[in-house]
């Protein structure tokens, strides 16, 4: 039974869940068809499995359960300055405490090089958990040894802890065995719910599905699939993909699927000009990777074979600088100055993306419209933004935002609890839309 929520029940429910997880993963309460626990065709033809939840655990009181957080937060010394990551943990850790489980949380922070380093200890994030979970929340001295293990097992049922920095051991990047054993030695079993790491096959993240069983997705990482890779593979049509950013090199894999499978495809950013420099356009001093125009003239085949429907934009705001304070000006595509650089979409361009895609019924965004950073470039990036916002609320479209610069795009323009999906993955996000296996995925069992 397919159950429609009214416009005014749909804004309160996505507002009380706002007040548990953070905007950067928020949602729009849907019962899309696609969204459902079954085996997945991933694009590139393998089988992709839907995978067990915590929601198919069971009796776990008393059980020590060990489960990969992302908690890498941004920290100015020891303050948090972003703590959406911490927040997006919380739902699976609730339900995991509530249900008299015995949870301690691991996972990586900055880039430690020689083992432990005081700013990258998980210290504040402990202090901040502390304060979601309504208990204390104690940061364990290491990740492995006795200690931790006499540790864990002195909690209460009900009661979690974090694990210091799993980095601060190169081991762990390795996945190597030995570490990895001493990693589960203290567990019963293993959740995984850091969709941002999911595409490396660490210890914390693939390493103890070896030793730990069952071993299952959390409720964030559970929704990632579901939304990401649902709307690729069974997304309602029309289904439209925004793909943006500086250089076609590090999108072409995705902007390859993202043809085969979507009705029309937007180009936005930088690669615009490596585009149209393959047509034969004159872009001035735009960037360009001269390496893959022929790159850009195969995806452009590509689409009129699969009947896509590329879309790129008529006008573009130029500048004589890469500055935020360069002269500016806008100019149809074809038109180009010499010595100008195109930074952002031009109004004309915004308009005819607006109008392709109202009747999408299924949006996916990867990738700023224009060097949104600079305000004088931000204007095409925050247009889209707020029509996927206005598609999600008042047309019932399920939109998608993939990760990186565009999450940033979106929550800069406030718009983050508007959109169905925030996705709290950057390189995650782009291999599971090139439909790429995650080894931190493929190694949960299968539902």
């Amino acid at each position: 039974t397919i159950h429609v929520l009214s416009p005014v029940a749909m804004k309160v429910a996505a507002l009380l869940l706002a007040l548990v997880v953070a905007p950067a993963v928020a949602f729009v309460p849907s019962s899309h068809a696609w969204v459902r626990p079954s085996a997945r065709l991933s694009a590139r033809g393998s089988i992709q499995m839907a995978k067990k939840s915590v929601e198919d655990l069971g009796d776990i009181k008393g059980k020590k359960v060990l489960i990969r957080c992302d908690l890498n937060v941004p920290l100015d010394g020891k303050t948090i300055t972003d703590d959406t990551r911490i927040r997006a943990s919380v739902p699976t850790l609730k339900y995991l405490l509530e249900k008299g489980a015995k949870v301690a949380a691991c996972s990586h922070l900055g880039r430690p090089k020689n083992g432990p380093e005081d700013k990258f200890s998980l210290a504040p994030v402990a202090e901040r958990m502390s304060e979601y979970i309504g208990s204390d929340v104690k940061l364990a001295p290491d990740c492995i040894g006795e200690e931790v293990a006499t540790m864990i097992d002195g909690l209460g049922e009900g009661e979690m802890c974090i694990l210091e920095n799993t980095r601060f051991y190169k081991e762990e990047e390795k996945n190597e065995e030995g570490f990895v054993e001493k990693l589960a030695a203290p567990f019963d079993l293993f959740v995984n719910d850091a969709f941002g790491t999911a595409h490396r096959a660490h210890a914390s993240t693939e390493g103890v599905t070896k030793f730990l069983k069952p071993s299952v997705s959390g409720f964030l990482l559970k929704k990632e699939l579901d939304y990401l890779d649902g709307a690729i593979k069974d997304g309602e049509k029309p289904l439209a993909a925004i793909v943006g950013g500086s250089k076609v090199s590090s999108k072409i894999t995705v902007l390859e699927t993202l043809i085969e499978k979507c009705d029309k495809v937007v180009i936005g950013g930088g690669m615009v000009f490596t585009f149209l420099k393959a047509r034969g356009v004159s872009v001035g001093s735009s960037l360009v990777e001269d390496d893959f125009l022929e790159t850009a003239k195969k995806a452009e085949a590509l689409a009129e074979e699969k009947g896509c429907k590329l879309i790129l934009p008529s006008d573009v705001v130029v500048a004589d600088a890469f500055a935020p304070d360069a002269n500016t000006k806008t100019v149809s595509t074809d038109e180009i100055p010499d010595g100008w650089m195109g930074l952002d979409n031009g109004p004309e361009a915004t308009k005819e993306i607006q109008e392709e895609l109202s009747e999408c019924k299924t949006i996916i965004w990867n990738g700023p419209m224009g060097v949104f950073e600079f305000d004088a470039f931000a204007k095409g990036t925050f247009d889209v933004a707020q029509t996927l916002a206005e598609l999600t609320q008042e047309k019932g479209a399920v939109t998608i935002i993939g990760g990186g610069d565009s999450v940033a795009a979106v929550e800069k323009a406030g718009l983050a609890d508007k959109m169905s999906h925030i996705s709290t993955g950057g390189g995650a996000s782009l291999e599971l839309l090139e439909g790429k296996v995650l080894p931190g995925v493929a190694a949960l069992e299968e539902a």
